[in-house]
């Protein structure tokens, strides 16, 4: 690995042609890098403001130069900096990692020693059947989400976590959806009684969520839900209806002669739990007057349906580090051209997070937070509970962070 190599993955990932979905996270727009042999030192510069470039650093996968060159390789093979090689892929079933010789170059100074000589990912789509797994000592690690956490503790089976945005509603503002209605948005919020419906969600081991979805070490930590949503009222939610042209037809909002209809979509991957939620959310809105259904999908085609465009109201849940990684979700084309998913134009936010990108660091954080609190009170978005990401392990030590088990930390224990 060279200072050459690391300039020509900034590059590669920073020419949009590549479309790489790094572009914005761990890469700015417009970065371009040089790499100085002698003194091993890369320089990256930008045309526009990237305030959290320091801190994009660290989360950029360092590849070697024969990886940018035959990208779709990557898919069964690693040729990259970190302590492990991927040397067998088997796509729905698993994948084994082989500790690379002579691994020295790792976070705070860490090493191979102590590390596995192997490790095995393998594919389980059932939380159950993790935890059988785990409990059974068939494997060693596991996240563990949903209901089975309860036999685990039982167990005292140990965990490492970290906590993330777990419930989120996204709403598909597009010309000719319901929920581009500013007032359908707020009406819909009103009905729910979102601390029940994150409670269901998590098996009560939720808490309200205060971001919209920067997870630690993120620089900006400020609450920007609490007080921005609308009141659980459905008084309240019928008069935002009302004043907005909607009218009671039997037990049915029509406007215009046409029926308010909405679909939830979500992943079923997230747990039997958040389906659960989506139910209780579908009843509340039906009672109300609304003609609710829920679309459930795949934990892969949640990402085909919102960049299709065809849904109304997603459970979309999103997490990054920084904040302005956020901006290319909330601002800017939707698809194909951007990852707008739901078509937002929020100009307070569109005002704001340019504000903040003049400033440097966590020195932006008021204005990021500001911007963000702007999206919540527009109901663009419903952040509803936050919840603790557990990975539960037994015969084996590690640490978290909000990508997962840190490798360079895997050991082998006792028990």
């Amino acid at each position: 690995m060279t200072a050459e190599d690391v300039a020509a993955e900034y590059n590669h990932i920073a020419d949009p042609k590549n479309q790489s979905p790094m572009l914005g996270i761990s890469v700015p727009v417009t970065a371009v890098a040089k790499a100085d042999k002698a003194t091993r030192t890369v320089t990256v510069t930008t045309t526009k403001p990237a305030p959290f470039i320091v801190q994009m650093s660290r989360l950029l996968p360092l590849l070697c130069k024969n990886s940018l060159a035959k990208p779709a390789a990557l898919a069964r093979a690693t040729n990259a900096s970190g302590p492990y090689r991927l040397t067998e892929a088997v796509p729905g079933d698993h994948y084994t990692y082989v500790k690379r010789d002579k691994y020295s170059w790792g976070p705070r100074g860490s090493t191979g020693a102590g590390m596995p000589g192997k490790v095995v990912v393998k594919v389980v789509a059932n939380e159950s059947t993790a935890a059988n797994l785990l409990m059974a000592g068939q494997i060693n690690v596991a996240l563990i989400n949903g209901a089975d956490q309860d036999r685990l503790d039982a167990a005292e089976v140990k965990y490492r976590s970290s906590t993330a945005l777990f419930g989120q509603f996204l709403f598909n503002q597009a010309a000719g959806r319901p929920t581009a209605d500013p007032a359908v948005r707020k009406a819909l919020v009103s009905v729910l009684d979102l601390k029940q419906l994150g409670s269901v969600a998590t098996g009560g081991k939720g808490k309200p969520a205060t971001g919209i979805g920067e997870i630690a070490p993120t620089p900006c930590t400020g609450d920007t839900v609490t007080g921005n949503l609308p009141a659980h009222d459905t008084a309240q939610a019928a008069a935002a209806l009302t004043a907005a042209g909607w009218k009671k037809s039997g037990d049915t909002w029509t406007k215009d002669g046409k029926p308010l209809a909405v679909g939830l979509s979500y992943a079923t991957n997230q747990g039997p739990q958040v389906g659960s939620a989506v139910e209780l959310a579908v009843q509340q809105w039906t009672s109300f007057g609304v003609k609710a259904t829920a679309k459930p999908t795949g934990s892969g085609s949640i990402i085909s349906t919102l960049g299709g465009g065809d849904w109304d109201i997603a459970w979309a849940p999103i997490g990054v580090t920084l904040p302005d990684q956020l901006t290319q979700f909330y601002d800017g084309p939707p698809p194909p051209k951007g990852n707008n998913f739901g078509s937002v134009v929020n100009p307070d936010y569109h005002r704001l997070i340019a504000q903040a990108a003049a400033k440097p660091g966590a020195s932006g954080c008021p204005l990021w937070e500001a911007a963000d609190a702007a999206l919540v009170k527009h109901v663009d978005i419903a952040p509803i509970v936050s919840k603790a990401n557990r990975y539960y392990g037994k015969g084996v030590t590690f640490e978290v962070d909000g990508s997962g088990i840190v490798p360079s930390t895997l050991r082998r224990s006792a028990g």
